[in-house]
């Protein structure tokens, strides 16, 4: 019997842990590189490439000729004038007409070439919007990632703070019993272990909250489980010679929204040359063969469509004389949009130079603040140690160990923080030094 139970309890826990280990557990890269081909936004965003790259070829297709086939068949009856010869007959008329006309615009202001250049540069600054989501996905999952770790973290810190206020409760319950304390001192050592299992709570829904956030970026069911490897957050000092302009400047070289604002006033100002091309005469070549049927001719069907087989070649001219100014109100309407993608761009770079002063100081002042809290958190922890024997021997109150116990909490959430602050900075440091984050 006994062996029966060893038996059944093996494999419960073989059970448990194939159904455990079948979680998978995702590092921070490849948390990337699965949201970089799954992610929605990234997907919207390529679309809009997508849609760029037709409308590009589209244009570009402008400068060839089109080619339209027609066919008509006409019943006249009474006074009419014949569709193919042109007789003016009372009689009843059956008539068929086929054709392909075509047309190639030859000059137009030159807009066709600037509408080909713009849509290009429209393209590029789509591309360049397709590079500024994915930058901003991969930020993203840095952030909840460390935010996730530093959460997972905290709840190992309040599980230990539990174990410890029960077993002082234990203590407090003995002495109680002794009657060595009074019993405020036993209810208040009950008040901080219920405090440090309410915290133990709090703590593991805030990860499981990073981790629903995690997932959505991943575009994962929310009724998949996933877990996130550690990583290594011993990455030395940060790099103290940096000169913040120079790496701004740098960052204005290679950032896909510098680029995206560079393509977005280029394309304005060929909006504006396409504009003043409405100021010019449009020149097109058009050509049409045709030929036709009418039955108050005695020719036969196909004798008709042969005899009557025509061409036409021709060139068309229109001069703009005057258009109730919309032309004007066009080139006005450029040249201001010019302005506002120009007035963009430094809306941007502010943004950006905002960015990097704020992911520099930090950077700067992240290193001293992990020593201090180290400092702090390890006084803390000799300090609460003492503090248990203390209480052990009698010799201090339970509200004095309770007070140490929290001093000691703060003091490891504090260093905890740091610690992921610096990896956060540090990374994005190297982001905007145009270097992959890695971890």
């Amino acid at each position: 019997m006994k062996l029966y139970l060893i038996l059944i309890n093996l494999f419960v826990v073989a059970f448990s842990f194939a159904q455990d280990s079948s979680i998978k557990v995702w590092s921070l890269q490849e948390c990337i590189d699965y949201a970089l081909a799954n992610n929605i936004t990234v997907k919207d965003a390529e679309l809009d490439k997508n849609s760029a790259e037709v409308d590009y070829e589209r244009v570009k297709s402008s400068r060839l000729p089109n080619l339209f086939g027609s066919a008509t068949q006409n019943l006249s009856n009474g006074s009419s004038i014949d569709p193919i010869t042109s007789v003016f007959v009372l009689d009843q008329i059956y008539s068929t007409n086929v054709g392909l006309n075509s047309a190639m615009t030859l000059f137009q202001g030159n807009q066709i070439n600037n509408q080909i250049k713009q849509n290009k540069l429209l393209l590029d600054q789509s591309i360049s919007q397709e590079k500024v989501e994915k930058n901003n996905l991969v930020l993203s999952l840095l952030e909840i990632y460390l935010q996730a770790l530093f959460s997972r973290e905290s709840i190992a810190i309040a599980e230990n703070n539990l174990i410890a206020s029960e077993k002082e409760v234990a203590r407090a319950k003995a002495r109680l019993d002794a009657g060595t304390i009074a019993l405020n001192d036993y209810t208040e050592a009950q008040s901080q272990a219920a405090t440090n299992k309410y915290n133990v709570i709090t703590s593991k829904n805030e990860y499981q909250q990073y981790i629903i956030d995690l997932k959505q970026l991943l575009e994962l069911p929310l009724n998949q489980d996933i877990e996130i490897a550690s990583i290594n957050t011993d990455l030395g000092l940060v790099n103290l010679q940096i000169d913040k302009t120079k790496l701004y400047n740098k960052a204005l070289g290679f950032l896909p929204e510098i680029e995206a604002s560079n393509s977005n006033i280029a394309a304005n100002e060929k909006a504006l040359d396409i504009a003043k091309g409405a100021y010019l005469p449009t020149l097109a070549l058009t050509a049409n063969v045709g030929t036709g049927y009418t039955s108050i001719r005695e020719n036969t069907f196909s004798e008709q469509f042969d005899v009557n087989f025509n061409q036409r070649l021709g060139l068309s001219l229109s001069i703009p004389i005057f258009n109730r100014k919309e032309t004007k109100a066009a080139v006005k309407t450029a040249m201001i949009n010019i302005k506002k993608a120009e007035i963009q761009k430094q809306s941007t770079e502010k943004e950006v130079y905002k960015k990097i002063e704020i992911v520099y100081q930090n950077a700067l002042s992240a290193e001293e603040q992990v020593n201090a809290s180290e400092a702090a958190k390890t006084a803390a922890e000799q300090s609460y140690k003492l503090a248990q024997k203390k209480y052990e021997l009698g010799d201090l109150s339970t509200t004095d160990l309770v007070i140490s116990q929290n001093t000691f909490t703060n003091a490891q959430q504090t260093y905890l923080q740091a610690k992921y602050l610096h990896v956060l900075y540090y990374q994005l440091l190297q982001f905007y030094q145009g270097n992959d984050i890695n971890l």
